[in-house]
């Protein structure tokens, strides 16, 4: 069994959070994610057994899955797994068709998939389901049972996110988001990208009237179905090519598609490549937002979610002043009929070309693994927080904020390295510093220093409002656009230093160190 045929992302989230419900056994309920085991073969025992004796996975079983009517509890623990505080058996609440409601009673986070050789088509419909009540999915791979040895934990996870991002993953997205998006006609952009990708797939497990799949790479959208639907024939409107810096074509998509949501993640990202080349920067990072904008606008979109970045706040490189203004021109319609809003966020592990893809290469290879600068920092959240602030957004909005996760303290690039490889079991590798870059921070910020930080309904989502004063800026997007038109990268500098107060394009603190490059900003 592979991942590919999920109409889910699979979602490794292990944060406490028992929410005060019962099982057979209070003293089952340890801290982590209250998690439903699918199948309660000998797979499934083993792997609750290992589960409950092994906190560190951050995931507590709280029962079964079976379609067997014999089975009403398995035994988890005894010798020589005997350990006090453990429950010698742990109830089978249903059958794989009741996981919604099971879920729903019994408060699950996360569904762990335990049958290996569970047919395609099931396989598909648990975690469909799983994703209707807001639950993450874990699976064990078929090749256990070939192996023919016991189930551990780890066969779930090679590597300790936990320890990588130094806090623990958090359960952002609720089954609350299936209001916003079941039956409704969901737009994404940029979806063959990495966050788009993951958002189709969990947009899907919400049961969306239609889902439309906007890329302008039709080699991303034929992979992008094959993963969702587990087949690509690209025989239907729900796959869209298109360039968000194409008016005319935005307008008629929206004018034919009439989207009611839109998740906005098309973008340019890559924050040297952007320094280098500004005006196809502002062409589809602020240009193409307002063309999304705009069209929303006009067909009367109930909600628009832009995905942004950290480095929005208090920008010093191109890539953050363009995603500000970005954020600027939601903000800006803040008296909208529909809701318009947007995310930050910070580096994304598990996105194509993040720290973790750039340090396996290298470390690989044998190294030297290639950091900035001996103290940068980053905030990391994983790709499964990402998709869960972008859906959660979608249903907190009320209109004109930007959303942010609380992603803990920053994490020193040295020593993520050094974990990784620890992890990984590789020797340890040679570390070259090549030297922060233009438009690159040593430490990055969450908020600008002119920004509030403001509570939500989530303990540990927070959001902003923009100060009165920044929207000014909206105002002037046409000079930027015409200097961008031009390809006048000194012009297109000038009017973002004028555009937003504070943002200076100049070379950054120790940039002219080192000439080695290096594919993103850690």
């Amino acid at each position: 069994m592979t991942g590919s045929v999920l109409p889910t992302v699979t979602m490794p989230l292990t944060l406490g959070g028992l929410m005060g419900l019962e099982t057979t056994s209070a003293n089952a309920l340890r801290a982590g994610l209250r998690t439903l085991v699918v199948g309660a073969g000998s797979a499934g025992s083993a792997l609750a057994r290992d589960l409950l004796r092994t906190p560190e996975f951050g995931l507590c079983p709280v029962g079964f899955l079976d379609d067997d009517p014999h089975k009403k509890e398995v035994r988890v623990a005894g010798p020589p797994w005997e350990e006090p505080g453990l429950p010698e058996t742990l109830p089978v609440l249903g059958g794989l068709n009741e996981l919604v409601g099971v879920s729903l009673e019994f408060g699950v986070e996360v569904v762990v998939l335990a049958i290996p050789g569970l047919p395609p088509e099931d396989f598909r419909k648990v975690a469909a389901d799983a994703s209707a009540v807001g639950a993450s999915v874990r699976y064990l791979p078929s090749f256990l049972v070939a192996l023919r040895r016991d189930v551990v934990g780890s066969d779930m996870r090679t590597l300790d996110v936990n320890r990588l991002i130094g806090r623990q993953e958090l359960h952002v997205v609720s089954a609350s988001v299936r209001e916003v998006i079941a039956g409704r006609r969901v737009l994404v952009t940029g979806a063959g990208g990495s966050i788009g990708s993951e958002l189709c797939r969990q947009v899907y497990g919400f049961g969306p009237s239609k889902m439309y799949m906007l890329d302008h790479d039709e080699s991303n959208l034929h992979r992008l179905q094959l993963d969702v639907w587990g087949e690509a024939l690209l025989d239907d409107d729900t796959l869209v090519i298109a360039d968000i810096r194409d008016r005319p074509r935005i307008e008629q998509l929206f004018r034919d598609l009439k989207p009611e949501v839109v998740f906005h993640a098309a973008a340019h990202k890559h924050l040297p490549l952007l320094e280098r080349h500004p005006c196809e920067a502002v062409k589809s990072n602020v240009l193409g937002t307002e063309n999304l904008v705009r069209a929303a606008l006009d067909i009367g979109v109930e909600r628009f979610i832009l995905i942004s970045t950290d480095k929005a706040a208090d920008p010093v490189s191109v890539l953050g002043a363009t995603k500000r203004l970005a954020e600027l021109i939601v903000q800006a319609n803040t008296q909208a009929p529909g809701v318009f809003a947007g995310v930050r966020f910070g580096n994304v592990l598990g996105s194509r070309g993040s720290l973790l893809s750039v340090l396996a290469e290298q470390v690989r290879g044998g190294g030297p693994v290639t950091v900035t600068h001996p103290d940068v920092t980053r905030f990391f959240m994983t790709i499964e927080e990402a998709v869960g602030l972008v859906l959660e957004a979608g249903r907190m909005a009320q209109g004109g904020e930007i959303f942010v996760l609380d992603m803990g303290d920053p994490v020193r690039i040295v020593d993520l390295v050094h974990k990784f490889v620890e992890q990984v079991n590789q020797p340890q590798v040679e570390i070259r510093f090549t030297g922060l870059r233009p438009g690159e921070k040593l430490h990055e910020a969450l908020f600008s220093q002119a920004e509030e930080r403001l509570p939500t309904e989530h303990p540990r989502v927070y959001a902003t409002v923009p100060p009165v004063d920044s929207l000014g800026a909206v105002v002037r997007l046409p000079d930027l656009y015409g200097a961008a038109a031009g390809n006048d990268n000194e012009a297109v500098r000038v009017l973002l230093t004028e555009l937003l107060p504070g943002y200076a394009s100049a070379p950054s603190e120790g940039a002219a160190a080192f000439a080695a490059p290096y594919p993103d900003d850690f």
